[in-house]
């Protein structure tokens, strides 16, 4: 087992890594850029390094940065968290060639899944059910429109190295194909330096279900069920849970296998999640992650498992602590992202927090790098915390998130916590009555009033 391991990120997550380590005896150094010299992360890891400025490709982004924190405090292993440089196979790479684990996916696993085409093309031959679509890239504005009518409207086109929503655009008829081909296209090359697209069968009311995978690397590997995650704002996650509201025993443990198996022909190792759209019941791949979901903490509510303690351990060529007999579903579990955001617009609120207080109680877990007079740097992601709820059912779950919100206190800034009091008003939600196309139209409906 390792002595000592580096987090390469900040925030929650951070915490969230070294938490998890320090139980199990692993000593800590957080990384830092200078806006984060008094962030909780640095606080409460056993050493930190400063890494850079604040600009994240000069810091967090920072591979020759991160590489020398490791070397200057004898780190033997990384953990990349999510964001950042937790899918960038090079930097694996980089971090293996140096005689560092990195504590995930292989490089080569995260390079194929990391290409939307090569990611659908790999699921395909390993029998996961995909979108009907193009046959990898789509070069010109003629193919694409042969694919349309080929595959009928509407259809979604998508940057190949796309992702956060970003080189997605929908086109509702064959007059529109071409505004959505050039515009995915161009966000595609601005984003991710990549402008290569694909088509794919755009379906009109579908949730977004996603499967939790877990392998040793070894050919070993389970799933631990599934999320919902169909409350999004322009495909950004806000409302996840487990289990999915229209999701049944037999669907789940079908679907499960499915995703098992795969990742397990592959040797894949560590935590994954494996997304699908669904719609009148069948499952149609869209991606793969390969790293720890920000909403993994829904997971390990309703399964009692820590993901990161097992990630920790198969990263050190320990066996995973579970076997799929293992794993029973315990209650209802319910996570909401509270970023540091106002309403309407959304419109990014850093700043300093004037008073700061968790919500507490059975059931209620907060992951939050929050403090009293904490000064929210405006250079990262608005993500502040997440509140996350567990209870024996789907009812006693909201209950409880209704009430750990009423507690919750943030001032000096604007937040989303208001968005989820209302939406806890609409017989949708408590129904669980919703697609990914849900929150949108209510967002129009009601947060311009």
């Amino acid at each position: 087992m390792f002595d000592k391991i580096l987090i390469a990120n900040r925030g929650e997550i951070a915490l969230r890594v070294i938490r998890a380590a320090r139980e199990m005896g692993i000593k800590t150094v957080a990384v830092h850029s200078t806006a984060d010299s008094d962030a909780m992360h640095v606080r409460m890891a056993d050493e930190s390094v400063c890494i850079g400025p604040p600009p994240s490709p000069q810091s967090y982004l920072s591979v020759p940065a991160i590489i020398s924190a490791c070397e200057i405090t004898g780190a033997q292993a990384i953990h990349p968290g999510y964001g950042f440089l937790s899918e960038n196979a090079e930097f694996v790479q980089i971090v293996e060639d140096h005689g560092i684990t990195f504590i995930g996916p292989t490089a080569e696993h995260i390079r194929v899944m990391g290409d939307k085409i090569t990611a659908k093309d790999t699921m395909k031959a390993l029998g996961v059910p995909c979108v009907p679509g193009s046959d990898g890239g789509v070069p010109d504005l003629e193919t694409a429109k042969k694919i349309g009518e080929e595959f009928g409207y509407p259809v979604i086109i998508k940057a190949t190295a796309g992702g956060g929503g970003r080189g997605m655009k929908v086109a509702m008829s064959a007059d529109e194909m071409e505004s959505a081909f050039m515009t995915a296209r161009a966000e595609g090359k601005a984003a991710f330096g990549n402008d290569e697209v694909y088509i794919e069968k755009y379906l009109t009311t579908p949730r977004h279900i996603e499967i939790q995978v877990f392998g040793d690397g070894k050919g070993k590997a389970v799933h631990l069920g599934e999320r919902d995650c169909s409350l999004q704002r322009r495909h950004q996650k806000v409302f996840e849970e487990a289990p999915g509201p229209s999701i049944t025993p037999e669907e789940r443990a079908k679907i499960g296998k499915v995703c098992a198996d795969a990742v397990a022909k592959i040797n894949y190792i560590g935590a994954g999640t494996i997304e699908f759209l669904y719609e009148n019941g069948e499952f149609y791949f869209i991606e793969m992650n390969t790293r720890l979901q920000v909403e993994h903490p829904v997971t390990e509510g309703i399964f009692g498992v820590d993901l990161v303690r097992e990630q920790i351990l198969v990263a050190a060529g320990e066996p995973m602590s579970f076997g799929q007999d293992d794993l029973v579903i315990n209650g209802h579990a319910i996570e909401v992202r509270i970023n540091a955001e106002k309403l309407p617009n959304f419109s990014p609120c850093p700043g300093r927090i004037s008073a700061f207080h968790a919500p507490g109680g059975l059931g209620v877990r907060m992951d939050s790098a929050l403090y009293d007079g904490y000064s929210i740097p405006p250079y990262y992601d608005s993500l502040i915390a997440k509140l996350i709820v567990h209870g024996r059912d789907r009812a006693e779950a909201l209950a409880r998130l209704d009430r750990a919100l009423g507690e919750l206190i943030v001032d000096g800034i604007d937040t989303t916590v208001p968005l989820f009091h209302a939406l806890l008003q609409e017989p949708d939600i408590h129904n669980g009555d919703y697609n990914i196309h849900w929150l949108e139209h209510w967002l129009a409906a009601n947060m311009a009033q």
